[in-house]
């Protein structure tokens, strides 16, 4: 029986890109994603783009879809805000738009900055028609993140996988 701490959600994610044929992944960095990027920097088939602020990402993942490939943007919620305008391109052309964001502002945050962007996360995503899908526990989040990738590369939609901070775990920064 696997418990619990045994699940690599990185690896589960890592996998669901694989089986959905995801060939580029834009990120700006955050730790929570840094196993996931590493994973896929080993890839010969899987182009691993660095931007400097989230839109460019929502941007790259449109123009790659335009030509013939299949992205996905890995953020922090607190880069959510820096997309709002940009998340009328894919819904207007209706070009399927994946993101998965590390959340933060929620569980055992401490930087209060964190918690205004972090608390309207979803909002955002709802206000832009972009669909919300969430996973609180490890043992969800492979399946969590293949029906969003399904939903929008079925439907040609934009759809978010938020991975809550209680399952990444508060960040925790001590002096010394």
């Amino acid at each position: 029986m696997t418990t619990s701490e045994q699940i690599d959600w990185r690896q589960d994610i890592f996998d669901v890109l694989r089986e959905q044929d995801i060939s580029l992944v834009a990120h700006v960095p955050d730790a929570a994603h840094t196993s996931l990027i590493k994973m896929c920097e080993t890839q010969n088939d899987i182009d691993v783009v660095t931007l400097t602020t989230e839109e460019e990402g929502v941007g790259l993942l449109c123009g790659a879809w335009a030509g013939d490939r299949k992205g996905v943007l890995l953020m922090q919620s607190s880069g959510v805000g820096n997309c709002i305008n940009a998340l009328a391109l894919p819904n207007i052309c209706r070009i399927p738009f994946l993101t998965i964001v590390s959340m933060r502002g929620e569980w055992g945050e401490f930087i209060p900055w964190q918690v205004p962007m972090g608390q309207a996360t979803p909002k955002v995503f709802e206000a832009m028609n972009v669909r919300v899908f969430r996973a609180d526990y490890k043992q969800e989040v492979g399946a969590t993140v293949d029906a969003a990738a399904n939903f929008s590369f079925n439907t040609r939609q934009s759809s978010a996988v938020l991975l809550s901070q209680k399952m990444i775990g508060a960040k925790q920064f001590k002096e010394g």
